[in-house]
C-alpha cells in the first residue's frame, strides 16, 4: 500500500512537470492531496491501482473507462481535467521519459474495475446498412425522452446552438439557429421541406409555422417520432408537419428544401457518395440543401480503433474532414454556395448541456443509472474540449443544383437576427402555458 501510494505520487508529480497549463489536483484512497487545494479540477484515486487502470494502456478509451466505472472520481470542473488530459497527449515525451513513465505505473497493482463490466456488445448486421443504423441510432436515444429533458434546451434541440454573445441563454442561441437555418434555405409558404434526422421536431415544427411550409420529418428513433408528433398537434401544425420513422434512403419524392442537421456524422466516410446522390435525386433542381455536421481536422489516415466516443455514446459514428465533405457533395452534382463554422458555439452549447446534466445529476442517476450518467457527463466535457482546441469542428454547408437562381450577398441569412429575442420568448410562452407536457426538439 505505501509503495503504491508512493509511486502514484512520484507520476502525478512527472504528469504535472510535462504540463504547461492550470495544475489539477490529485487525491489518493487514503485522502492524501497532491497539488493546489484551488486546483480547478481534483483526480480521485480509489484503489491503489486506480492510476494504472487510468493510464494503462495509453488511450481515451482506457481513461473513459477508468471514469465511467470509477476507478477514480473527477471532482470540480471535470473540462478541466480532461483539458489537462488532451495538453498532455499533444505533447511528444521523449523516448525515455515515456518509458520511466510507463515503468513507475507497471509497479502499481494492476487491479481495475472494468474488467468486471462488459463493453457494449458490437452492433450486429453490416456496417451502415439499413438495420444497423437503426440500432445504432436506438442505442444513442435508449436513454429515453425524459433525460434529455433534463440538460437542452426547452424546444429539446440537440445540436449545436448559434451563439452571437456568450452571455445569452441556451435557448435563445435555439431560437437563432433554427431561423437560420431556415434563412439559408430561403423558405417560401407552400413549399416542402424534408428534414432527415429531425430529432423531437423543433426546426421542423418552426418552419411550418414561421415561414407556411409543409414538412417531412425522418427519424431512426420511434420515442422521438411520438413526442415530436405531439409537440407538432400541441402546436396547431399538425396538418402541415408529419413525423415517420424512416431511413433517408427509404425516401421518395422531390422537395423544395432538405436539411440534415447533425445526422451525417452517422452516415460513414465509405457511404458519402451514397448520402449525397440520394439527397440531389430528392432536391428540385432548384432546391436548395443544408447539411450541419461535425468534421474532424485529422488528415492521417484513420484506422479503425475503438475509443470512447464510438464504444459507448455514438455506436459506428465516423468524422470526415470539410474537404471530403465537400468533395462528396461536388461529385453528387451539388455547388457549395455558403460555408460557416460554428465551432465555438458548439463548445458553448455543450458547455450549457453539461451544466444542465450537473445540475440534474441526482435525478439523471435515479433515471439511468450512475454508470450512463458519467457516459454522458464525459462525452460532454470532452466534445467541448475538443471543440475548444480545434480537434474537430462542425459547419453549416448550404448546397444548390445548378439550377437554382444565384443570390447574391448573405443578407437574408442576417436581416432578421433582431426578432430571435422576441421570437425565443413567445416560443418561452406558449410552451408554458402546459407543463405537464413533454415538449419538442
Amino acid at each position: 500500500m505505501a509503495d503504491a501510494l508512493k509511486t502514484s505520487k512520484l507520476v502525478y508529480e512527472k504528469l504535472v512537470s510535462m504540463a504547461d497549463g492550470p495544475v489539477i489536483a490529485m487525491r489518493s484512497w487514503n485522502e492524501e492531496l497532491w497539488g493546489p487545494s484551488s486546483a480547478p479540477a481534483t483526480i480521485v484515486l480509489n484503489h491503489p491501482g486506480a492510476l494504472r487502470a487510468l493510464l494503462l494502456p495509453p488511450g481515451d478509451l482506457t481513461g473513459g473507462e477508468a471514469y465511467i466505472f470509477n476507478d477514480v472520481d473527477i471532482e470540480g470542473d471535470i473540462g478541466e481535467a480532461l483539458r489537462f488530459a488532451a495538453e498532455l497527449q499533444s505533447k511528444n515525451a521523449g523516448r525515455l521519459d515515456s518509458i520511466r513513465l510507463l515503468r513507475q505505473l507497471r509497479k502499481l497493482p494492476a487491479d481495475n474495475r472494468r474488467s468486471v463490466h462488459g463493453r457494449p456488445k458490437k452492433m450486429g448486421h453490416r456496417l451502415h446498412s439499413k438495420n444497423r443504423d437503426k440500432a445504432s441510432v436506438t442505442a444513442h436515444y435508449n436513454t429515453g425522452n425524459d433525460f434529455f429533458q433534463m440538460f437542452l434546451d426547452p424546444a429539446l434541440v440537440y445540436s449545436s446552438a448559434v451563439f452571437l454573445d456568450p452571455d445569452e441563454s441556451l435557448g435563445v442561441a435555439q431560437s437563432r439557429k433554427l431561423d437560420l437555418i431556415c434563412r439559408k434555405l430561403q423558405l417560401e409558404p407552400g413549399q416542402r421541406l424534408l428534414d432527415i434526422g429531425c430529432g423531437w421536431g423543433a426546426l421542423a415544427i418552426h418552419a411550418a409555422q414561421t415561414y407556411g411550409v409543409e414538412v417531412l420529418g425522418i427519424t431512426l428513433s420511434a420515442p422521438q417520432a411520438e413526442l415530436a408528433a405531439t409537440a407538432a398537434r400541441q402546436a396547431g401544425v399538425d396538418d402541415r408537419v408529419t413525423f415517420e420513422v424512416r431511413d433517408y434512403r427509404d425516401v421518395t419524392g422531390r422537395y423544395d428544401a432538405i436539411t440534415s442537421v447533425g445526422m451525417f456524422e452517422h452516415v460513414g466516410k465509405g457511404h458519402l457518395a451514397t448520402y449525397f446522390s440520394r439527397v440531389q435525386r430528392l432536391l428540385d433542381p432548384k432546391g436548395v440543401f443544408l447539411n450541419h455536421g461535425i468534421v474532424t481536422r485529422d488528415r492521417q489516415i484513420r484506422r479503425v480503433t475503438p475509443t470512447f466516443v464510438n464504444t459507448y455514446v455514438f455506436p459506428d459514428g465516423e468524422l470526415v474532414t470539410v474537404d471530403e465533405v465537400i468533395g462528396e457533395a461536388e461529385e453528387a452534382g451539388f455547388e457549395l454556395r455558403d460555408l460557416e463554422s460554428l465551432r465555438m458555439s458548439y463548445a458553448l452549447t455543450l458547455r450549457h448541456w453539461l451544466t444542465g446534466l450537473e445540475a440534474n445529476s441526482e435525478a439523471a442517476i435515479e433515471s439511468v443509472g450512475e454508470t450512463t450518467y458519467r457516459i454522458w457527463r464525459l462525452y460532454m466535457a470532452g466534445a467541448a474540449v475538443a471543440f475548444d482546441s480545434s480537434a474537430i469542428s462542425i459547419y453549416q454547408m448550404v448546397l444548390e443544383g445548378s439550377d437554382r437562381p444565384w443570390t447574391f450577398g448573405r443578407h437574408h441569412l442576417v436581416a432578421k437576427d433582431e426578432q430571435i429575442e422576441e421570437l425565443s420568448e413567445a416560443v418561452g410562452r406558449a410552451r408554458t402555458t402546459d407543463n405537464s407536457t413533454p415538449r419538442s426538439r
